[in-house]
């Protein structure tokens, strides 16, 4: 078995995957509190909440250093789009993270825009 990184203490297994189970992520929760689409543009603000962050909430606000998307950020996670947003959505709320809807030219249903999303995603892993 091997770690995701030397700071995080969730468990990867190389052939089983992730060993924590998605909803226990993100506590149970099923919707975030700040609505996203997977194209949606995500950036940390430079402004940490208040307290200790959660491994997972961390690691997220790490991948949001430069303007990514949402889909790349569970791509890179491995986990869930919906658990990805709903992280996401705590960091939102808490002031650390900024989203922004897609541009309106990045239509979802685009098949050029659906090949560079694939075409990115496969790069990832």
């Amino acid at each position: 078995m091997t770690t995701l990184g030397t700071d995080d203490e969730h468990w990867f297994d190389d052939a089983a995957g992730r060993l924590i189970r998605p909803y226990t992520v993100s506590n149970g929760r099923t919707e975030p509190t700040t609505p996203m689409e997977l194209l949606s543009m995500v950036i940390a603000t430079g402004c940490h909440p208040h307290g200790q962050l959660g491994p997972d909430h961390a690691q997220v606000l790490g991948l949001c250093g430069t303007v990514t998307t949402v889909a790349e950020v569970a791509a890179r996670l491995r986990l869930p789009a919906v658990v990805t947003k709903i992280l996401l959505s705590d960091l939102v709320d808490w002031g650390a993270v900024d989203a922004r809807s897609p541009d309106p030219m990045a239509n979802a249903s685009n098949p050029a825009v659906l090949e560079t999303i694939l075409n990115a995603l496969q790069r990832r892993l």
